[in-house]
């Protein structure tokens, strides 16, 4: 206890013996003993409600054994049903948790993994893919600050997220149970298919494709890619157990308009254990032309790279940098991006009135904001020749296309001169601007569409920082790219609005998470969040119908369609109280990544465990695991003291307390009648 609180409890020790004294004693002419017990009833029904008011509080010590962790992380993918180790799976980890060696030197916990990494001490080995780099950022997470060891029981073949191998940080030792038969077979594999995703009609597209071989006799192969029953090429190969991979590239003829399915297909009269991998089906969407964009600007900025790298990631655009002096044909392209305007743009803006072209309009330190005034009416600028960092503020409820918010409320900020912007009615802003922290009101990223002509406007430089921020964040430009697609993709199109707009890929593997997701508007053209969006898709083969529900998330509708086989399919949206509907088609092709691997990657777990320091073991070596980890005196019981403050008497005991004093005070003057 405090000095304060030692002084209160001596004051209300004082202050309830001395109101007691005067109340029973002083003033009584008969001081009895009866006087004498009265009184002190009411100094402790005093002191009782004194202590209850100070509440005073002592230190106590608590000692805690803190036992170290051992996380147990069991592969929960089919990759193990494949290789028939499920049954050894199981006996591995009920040996290892039921150990009382174990279980009394360490704390164990029990996960598995396959796309998702959860708590878990049952295992279905029903998992479409295997993200053994999940399991090192979620172990890390849950067990911060400290130091634990992982036992990894997993055949070590990996087909989804970063590369495990430099995932575990080397201060918690990994030890992998390698699992599955390590004898080498025979084996024909295609590992990788790069191809265009468009191809463009009567024009020929790039295929590559990566074979790999195991085995301990030279082979003759067969390698083929047809498309439907038609064979459009064919190779032959020879592997050696020396040279035992080839890199097959060919062109292949665009000679139809839509998605058309190419099989590539490697073969030999070697009969094989897992002819799965043998093939793999690709999808390229043919189509007339590409579309091109122009880049107007009259200085060098790392602004313009980023934009043509962002808007080219997609295949179907070409970027074209031009020069606003000299002169341009409008008619080539389709988008007009002008980056900070000033008057020499004048003539560009003077044709593209004639010509209608839609444009997003980039502003920035050296936009001259009075002639940008002067050619369009959407944004109103009153601009000072100071600088200010503007930060974004997304807006979730944004009508014109659906895009997903990848963080860029912590994106830096852009640049650009401080001022008033005012906004046209019919102007929709994607993003409003924030000053150290604060909103502005002020439109950041906006967009205007009168029916005729759409204008874009980011108001903002340095927004190759945001492309930057978005690889560091997801280690891929992909999520940024694919933002400055779908502005792109609005901006190329004079479409009227739509109340229901469906986004799809013409293309999934079987493997994959199939998601689509949809938007549906009101009369006013605003996101209905009430909506009632229905899918049903339909295999046009086989005419086996499905029925899922959208749910809503933040800007959109989405569903998940699991469990679909390979082949062509229909699907149909639909609003249910409007009626409104969409149609269209997607292709599932067959891939199924798990079965792609003949043996464990005994050799990638074991590199694994000595960069943690620690030692790969096989099933038959559990008993040296155990022993191994028992051993270890890097993983000791920790004593931890820890103190808390807790109550001298409690409020209940204090609540009797008073009930009581009181009460027997009231029945004792209630007998001798001094009420």
């Amino acid at each position: 206890m405090t000095l304060n609180t030692v002084l209160l409890v001596i004051l209300s020790l004082l202050v309830a013996g001395g109101l007691s004294f005067f109340q029973y004693y002083y003033k009584a002419k008969n001081k009895s003993k009866l006087h004498l017990f009265l009184a002190f009833l009411r100094f402790l029904s005093l002191l009782f409600i004194f202590l209850l008011l100070i509440n005073p509080k002592i230190t106590s010590s608590i000692v805690i054994n803190e036992k170290p962790v051992l996380a147990i992380a069991v592969d929960n993918s089919s990759s193990i049903k494949d290789l028939k180790a499920t049954t050894q799976v199981n006996e591995l980890y009920q040996k290892l948790v039921s150990n009382k060696d174990l279980t009394e030197k360490f704390t164990i916990q029990s996960y598995q993994f396959d796309s998702n990494f959860k708590a878990s001490e049952k295992f279905s080995f029903a998992g479409k893919q295997s993200n053994i780099g999940n399991v090192a950022k979620n172990l890390e997470n849950s067990n911060r600050n400290s130091k634990f060891a992982t036992v990894l029981i997993t055949d070590g073949n990996q087909t989804t997220g970063t590369d495990y191998e430099f995932a575990f940080q080397p201060t918690n030792k990994v030890f992998p149970v390698i699992v599955g038969d390590t004898t080498k077979v025979f084996d024909l594999k295609i590992n990788q298919i790069n191809a265009n995703k468009y191809a463009y009609l009567k024009n020929k597209f790039p295929v590559e494709v990566f074979i790999s071989y195991s085995g301990t006799e030279n082979v003759n192969a067969s390698f083929s890619i047809s498309s439907g029953k038609e064979q459009v090429f064919k190779q032959s190969l020879l592997l050696t157990p020396s040279n035992n991979t080839a890199i097959v590239t060919t062109n292949l003829p665009a000679t139809k308009l839509g998605t058309v399915i190419y099989t590539a297909r490697v073969s030999s009269s070697n009969k094989e254990v897992n002819t799965d991998n043998n093939s793999q089906s690709f999808a390229v969407d043919v189509i007339d032309q590409k579309s091109v964009v122009a880049l107007i600007s009259t200085m060098n900025h790392p602004d313009l790279g980023a934009i043509k790298h962002a808007i080219e990631s997609n295949e179907q655009r070409e970027v074209v940098v031009l020069d606003p002096k000299n002169k341009i044909d409008l008619s080539k392209y389709q988008v007009l991006v002008y980056y900070q305007p000033n008057a020499s743009f004048k003539e560009v803006f003077n044709l593209n009135k004639k010509a209608g072209v839609n444009s997003f309009i980039i502003t920035g330190t050296a936009t001259d904001y009075k002639f940008l005034d002067e050619q369009q009416k959407d944004l109103a600028f009153k601009m000072s020749s100071q600088l200010e960092d503007y930060q974004a503020s997304f807006n979730k409820e944004f009508p014109y296309f659906s895009t997903e918010d990848i963080g860029f409320e912590n994106f830096p900020p852009l640049e650009n001169n401080y001022g008033k912007v005012t906004v046209a009615p019919y102007v929709s802003v994607l993003m409003s601007s924030k000053v150290r922290g604060m909103q502005t009101n002020a439109p950041l990223l906006a967009f205007a569409d009168n029916n005729k002509q759409r204008t874009g406007y980011l108001l903002g430089e340095n927004s190759w920082k945001w492309r930057m921020q978005s690889h560091v964040n997801s280690d891929s430009y992909t999520q940024y790219d694919l933002f400055i697609d779908k502005i792109i993709q609005f901006m190329s199109s004079n479409n009227r609005k739509k109340s229901l707009v469906v986004n799809f890929e013409n293309s999934y593997n079987s493997s994959d998470a199939i998601t689509i997701s949809a938007q549906y508007f009101d009369k006013n053209y605003e996101f209905d969040e009430n909506a009632i969006l229905t899918i049903t898709v339909i295999n046009l083969s086989t005419k086996k119908t499905r029925n899922y529900e959208f749910l809503k998330s933040a800007s959109d509708y989405k569903v998940s369609l699991d469990g679909l086989e390979a082949g062509t399919y229909q699907f149909t949206v639909r609003e249910t109280k409007s009626k409104v509907s969409f149609t269209n088609q997607f292709e599932v092709l067959h891939f199924d990544i798990e079965k792609q691997a003949v043996n464990p990657d005994a050799e990638k777990l074991q590199r694994l465990a000595i960069a943690t320091h620690a030692a790969a073991f096989y099933p038959d070596q559990l008993e040296q695991l155990v022993q191994t980890l028992l051993k270890d005196e890097s993983y000791k019981t920790v004593q931890k003291e820890q103190f808390k403050k807790v109550p001298l008497i409690d409020w209940y005991w204090l609540l009797v307390g008073i009930g009581l004093a009181l009460s027997l005070e009231w029945f004792c003057r209630k007998y001798n009648g001094l009420l």
